[in-house]
Parts: structure tokens; C-alpha cells; sequence
């Protein structure tokens, strides 16, 4: 039997592909906590296994960490149901090479079954043929494939539909956050799209709407409340920014405290607004 690889050589294997798993542990959970907390997990498993008898390092930590997350859903669902108002995902900066999987699309993977979510992830977002889908999640192919398919035609409208150039929405972003702490009521009514809708999380931490606001009339009159306070206490825009997929701004609002803010666009106009105020969401960004 051959001897078991020095601890040294299991660390100096797991490092470089630390960031693919990441991505595929946030993915499954929108938490970004949870998600390191799920790699790491994956890491103590690999130290522990007999790496020698580990032919595809990478395809053995995939498996291990969909898993995990297929596991961690379990409460996550459960937590969820008892959050106070709406729930999003944590805020990931510039992440560029994952343009398709949008804040609107995380939102939409909720209501799938962790199965599907992992199947749909697997397969149509990080690319894997249905056998390696199916040896992942432990299913057969065939039924991976069906997995897939609902999800697919379950989150059909999240996907993106409309490129927006990275230079154009963060421009985009910085005349929306210039106009709606200005009170240009004017120049921020010519940004939104007739069917506007604004999404807020405050976790029950920090004033926040409670539902969506939908509609350009109902979310003018909302932004409008805002400014006032805006000009009372004050906001700073820190930095313009890819948020999920989408451009946006992180500023520092009046308490002290960092918040996001994402913008989906469509034909040029903003056609979702996405705020995350939940400061235990926010802490990984300080």
C-alpha cells in the first residue's frame, strides 16, 4: 500500500483550486460565510483522506463541497423562512467571468430544490457533463438531466437577456446614486424603466421595505421619501462596482454602516434596484 502524501503536498494541491470551489459553494448557498465555511470543511475531508487513491483532486473536492452545500440547504431552508422580509443573497464583487449568473438569477435558484440548484449549477453554469452531475449529487444521468431542465425552465426569465458594457452601467450607477441622494427627481425619472422594482434587505438589523416596491410611480415616491433623509444625514459613495453579476455602489450611509446597491438594466434603463443593508451580509466587503 503506498504511503500516505505529506501534509505540505495535500495543502499545496487544495490551494489553487480553493477559488473554483468557492464559487461553486456560494453558488449553492448565497452566503459567502457559509460558503468558506463549506470549503474549509472540504479541506480538513482532503487532509484526511488517502489523497494517494485520489486520481481528479479537483473533481473529488467538487463533489465534496456540492455535497456539503447540498447538506447546509437543509437549515438554510429552514432559516429562511423565519427571515425578516426579503432575502438575498451576499453582496460578491467583480466577478466578471461568471457574468450570467446575475443577482436576479441567484434570487431565482431559491425556488429550486437543492437538487435542482445543483444540477442546473453543475452542468449549466460551471460546464460538467450529466456522469459527473450524476456521480456529484448521486443521482443517474438521466435523472440529472431532468433536474436540469425544470430548473432551467423554472428560472428561464432571470437569465440575462440584455449585455450592458462594464464601463456603461457603472456610469449608469454613478448618475443613479449622483441623482437619488441629490433630490434630481427629474434626471432619476428618466433612469427607471416604466416597470421598475426595488429590492431591499435589512435582515431585521436596518430599516428596510419589507416588501418590493414595483412600478415607476411607487418607486419614485419612495425614492423621493428618501432624499430627505439623504440630505439630512448624508450618504458617500465609496466606489462604483460589479455586484453580482450587476453594476452598482457600495457607499456609506448616515449610521456608519456599508450598504450595496445593484442595478439590473435592460435597454439602457433600470429595471430592478437591489439594496443590501443587512450588515452581517456586508461584513466580509470591510
Amino acid at each position: 500500500m503506498a504511503d500516505t502524501p505529506p501534509v505540505d503536498s495535500g495543502a499545496a494541491e487544495f490551494d489553487p483550486l480553493r477559488p473554483k470551489l468557492m464559487r461553486v459553494a456560494y453558488r449553492m448557498l448565497g452566503s459567502v460565510a457559509d460558503a468558506e465555511d463549506m470549503v474549509q470543511e472540504a479541506f480538513i475531508r482532503w487532509m484526511r483522506a488517502d489523497r494517494v487513491e485520489v486520481r481528479e483532486p479537483e473533481a473529488f473536492l467538487r463533489r465534496t463541497v456540492t455535497r456539503l452545500c447540498l447538506d447546509q440547504l437543509k437549515s438554510a431552508r429552514r432559516q429562511r423562512e423565519t427571515y425578516i422580509g426579503p432575502w438575498h443573497p451576499d453582496p460578491v464583487l467583480e466577478e466578471e467571468e461568471d457574468d450570467e449568473v446575475t443577482l436576479p438569477l441567484m434570487l431565482a435558484l431559491e425556488r429550486l430544490s437543492p437538487l435542482q440548484r445543483a444540477a442546473f449549477l453543475l452542468h449549466d453554469v460551471f460546464g460538467l457533463g450529466y456522469a459527473e452531475v450524476a456521480a456529484t449529487i448521486r443521482r443517474d444521468p438521466a435523472a440529472c438531466r431532468k433536474l436540469a431542465s425544470r430548473a432551467r425552465a423554472q428560472i428561464r426569465e432571470a437569465r440575462p437577456r440584455f449585455q450592458v458594457g462594464k464601463q456603461h452601467g457603472l456610469a449608469i450607477a454613478e448618475a443613479f446614486f449622483a441623482a437619488s441622494r441629490s433630490g434630481d427627481m427629474k434626471a432619476l425619472a428618466a433612469m427607471l424603466a416604466a416597470d421598475v422594482s426595488a429590492h431591499a434587505d435589512g435582515g431585521g438589523k436596518r430599516p428596510a421595505a419589507m416588501q418590493p416596491i414595483v412600478g415607476f410611480d411607487a418607486v419614485m415616491k419612495a425614492q423621493k421619501s428618501l432624499v430627505a433623509h439623504f440630505r439630512k444625514n448624508g450618504s458617500t459613495l465609496l466606489r462604483a462596482t460589479v455586484i453580482n453579476g450587476l453594476p452598482g455602489f457600495i457607499s456609506r450611509e448616515a449610521d456608519g454602516e456599508l450598504q450595496t446597491t445593484a442595478l439590473e438594466i435592460e435597454s439602457g434603463k433600470i429595471a430592478a434596484i437591489y439594496v443590501m443593508r443587512n450588515p452581517d451580509k456586508l461584513r466580509h466587503l470591510h
